[in-house]
């Protein structure tokens, strides 16, 4: 109890000083998740909503297949992207495989499900008389599509938020495409599992701490933006 307590002094003492390479960790998580979330959102959003405002053959399946990539685990994704970008690999020429853009690949085939998904479900709940009533008063397609987007906003932020959880968090992906070298791509994952099994356990539990105060924050911000818009 008392080594559990000193670490968790020496941890906190660390972040208050702001140590250089506790920060620089931080911060690169922060880059690489922020990105790939930007990324899966541009890409998502549109497609969702298109998706659920249209009848084809196979939409069904389409959910099915969503709902599993959904739980698609991290080590398998970096397995396959491993396989993809090392030199023998197909994209191996790109020379991509332990950069950050690698690591930035792997979140994305991640959060795309998740977001894509949950943007389809959000729209497919929404009020169906919104978009009837914004034809009768007139609007265009582009304002259709925005007045629907306004409604089913905080859906929309709920699944970016839970994309970015999903990506901040994982730890398979950026340890086999990332490589976890340090001051380029060493993660906050990544560095408590190589911290702790060197046995710096107050920098692990450093980052801990740092990774749970970057949910909360993210958190405490949707639950200000949706009292703001009520």
């Amino acid at each position: 109890m008392n080594y559990f307590a000193q670490s968790f002094t020496d941890a906190i003492q660390l972040i208050l000083k702001l140590d250089y390479e506790l920060y620089f960790v931080v911060w690169t998580s922060l880059k690489i998740s922020l990105l790939a979330v930007f990324i899966a959102s541009v890409l998502c959003v549109p497609l969702g909503l298109l998706i659920a405002s249209s009848k084809f053959p196979g939409k069904a399946i389409l959910q099915s297949i969503l709902n599993t990539l959904m739980a698609l685990p991290t080590v398998v994704v970096g397995l396959l992207m491993f396989g993809l970008l090392s030199r023998q690999g197909p994209l191996g020429a790109w020379g991509l495989l332990y950069t950050q853009v690698a690591i930035v690949m792997g979140q994305c085939i991640l959060i795309i499900p998740i977001v894509l998904n949950m943007v389809i479900s959000a729209a497919n709940t929404a009020d169906p008389r919104i978009r009837s009533t914004s034809i009768a008063l007139g609007a265009d397609r582009f304002q259709q599509n925005l007045i629907f987007i306004n409604e089913v906003r905080f859906a929309m932020l709920a699944a970016i938020v839970a994309a970015f959880g999903r990506a901040i968090g994982e730890v398979g992906v950026a340890m086999m495409l990332g490589g976890n070298i340090q001051g380029f791509t060493r993660t906050m994952t990544t560095a408590i599992a190589l911290e702790t099994s060197k046995g710096e356990f107050e920098f692990a539990l450093a980052l801990g701490v740092l990774l749970l105060l970057v949910a909360f924050i993210v958190n405490v911000f949707l639950e200000k933006f949706q009292k703001l818009n009520k």
